[in-house]
């Protein structure tokens, strides 16, 4: 289930080449499942990391296969109203951010 408008990427195959600015994300698994819904004042330097570190050895953020972001002004507050609208459709948090 898709979450932002944008278009969902390939992990591998893009996550590297984002730009370093503030943004929202969302991390799904195969099944286009919602992993975890994460926000990032330079995300090329977050997907970096990820990348670098598989994940900070996260093991459910590490079940990503595909992502979409939104470069928004205020992540912060653009994640916490993505967290709050996909915890009153589903009555849980993403996998990932319960944890």
């Amino acid at each position: 289930m898709e979450i932002l408008g944008e278009k969902v990427q390939l992990w591998l195959d893009s996550a590297r080449f984002v730009k370093p600015k503030p943004a929202v994300y969302v991390l799904y698994d195969k099944k286009l499942n919602v992993l975890f819904i994460g926000d990032s004042e330079n995300l090329q330097n977050q997907f970096t990391k990820y990348l670098d570190t598989n994940f900070e050895n996260n093991e459910c953020k590490q079940k990503t296969h595909t992502y979409q972001k939104l470069f928004v002004e205020n992540p912060v507050e653009k994640k916490e109203q993505l967290l709050n609208s996909y915890k009153s459709e589903y009555g849980k948090l993403p996998d990932c951010n319960e944890v």
